[in-house]
């Protein structure tokens, strides 16, 4: 029997019985191309030399059963296709065999030829849809590789012409070398800072997702001043009312939890309501010996009901007005979602928004 590329389907059946091997091939030597053994020792080395599809062993063999020989393969040889032959009742090896993994079948002996021949197909069409998700998977991997270093790489070519630009529009202000009566250095000045910032949040959401999680000790008074410093600037009139309450040492990924504050603080100042006399970002941060919580609360123009379920989407906009990009929550999401957080909103309009965070502390898991 050959597969599409007419290539024989390849058997390895290891018995301590030769009269077994000899109407083993006797029968199926036209079909497949047949290797035999009659020891564990013997089977492996087959193993190392040539490619195998389907692997048959005995149960009932003198220094090493067949669930035995499965196991010491399995890690070694993943690909092949396992089938125990058996002609006494070791129904509980069997059953272990199968729930771990060591067998895809198992056969009464002395076998039958057409049942043993459907076993064969079937074991066979499964280690070939196995090696077909394998080769898939791995392209896709590529292909999401190359995609995500395109993307990096891009944005970092184009933040350099976009420095020129600004350092050109801060230098005609600076001599005031440009009469603009309409204000569209400003509007230049606008749209250049807005894809900076756009440009920024890909490359924080590719290295979100490409670096490898760290757990170090973290200080939230020194994250959260941080994270509060680089985003104040946004409107300098935003009042910043700052609980923490950590007794405990936390560990967790550094990177991502600045990566995680940076934005959810970022759109408590963004979101405030041009009118809004005292526009406050309230944050109150619990570190306990499993966990810590976070909650950021701000007055701002809130998110409409309807839109809540929507706004941890890539490029999700709760309204046209508004100047987000779309991209920052589902940054948040994605960092969370690496280190094992959680995150969850309340919000009314024209009242405010709450973010509620939860990430564990690593410390607890390393004890």
């Amino acid at each position: 029997m050959t597969n599409n590329n007419n290539e024989k389907i390849k058997v390895l059946y290891v018995d301590d019985e030769g009269n077994n091997l000899t109407a083993f091939q006797a029968s199926f030597r036209r079909d497949y191309e047949i290797y035999t053994a009659t020891s564990v020792p013997e089977g492996m080395s087959i193993l190392t030399q040539h490619e195998v599809h389907v692997i048959i062993a005995d149960q009932r063999m003198p220094k090493a059963t067949g669930v035995e020989f499965f196991k010491i393969i399995r890690k070694a040889y993943p690909d092949p296709v396992r089938i125990l032959l058996t002609g006494f009742s070791d129904i509980d090896a069997i059953i272990d065999a199968i729930n771990n993994g060591e067998i895809y079948r198992y056969l009464k002996k002395p076998w039958d030829e057409l049942e043993l021949r459907n076993c064969i197909k079937n074991a066979y069409e499964v280690y070939n849809t196995k090696r077909e998700l394998s080769t898939k998977i791995s392209e896709l991997q590529k292909a999401n590789d190359e995609l995500n270093r395109f993307v990096y790489s891009t944005s970092h070519d184009l933040r350099s012409p976009l420095a020129s630009i600004m350092g050109v529009l801060n230098l005609a202000k600076m001599e005031k070398s440009i009469i603009d009566p309409n204000g569209y250095m400003d509007m230049i000045e606008t749209c250049v800072n807005r894809m900076d910032v756009f440009i920024h949040k890909i490359i924080e959401y590719y290295k979100s997702i490409r670096v490898e999680n760290v757990n170090e000790s973290i200080d939230f008074k020194k994250l959260l001043n941080e994270s509060i410093e680089l985003c104040k600037m946004q409107d300098p009139k935003v009042v910043f009312d700052v609980k923490i309450n950590q007794a405990v040492a936390f560990k967790g990924d550094e990177f991502r939890l600045s990566v995680i504050m940076n934005n959810l603080i970022s759109n408590a100042v963004k979101y405030q309501k041009p009118d809004e006399d005292h526009p406050t970002v309230r944050m109150n941060v619990n570190v306990y010996e499993h966990q810590a919580e976070i909650d950021i609360v701000d007055n701002g123009v809130g998110i409409l009901n309807d839109h809540l379920k929507n706004i941890f989407n890539m490029f999700f906009r709760s309204s046209n007005n508004v100047t987000g990009l779309g991209i920052g929550l589902y940054i948040v999401k994605e960092a969370l979602t690496r280190i094992g957080g959680h995150i969850s909103v309340e919000s009314e309009k024209g009242i405010g928004t709450r973010f509620m965070v939860t990430i564990p502390n690593k410390k607890a898991i390393e004890v």
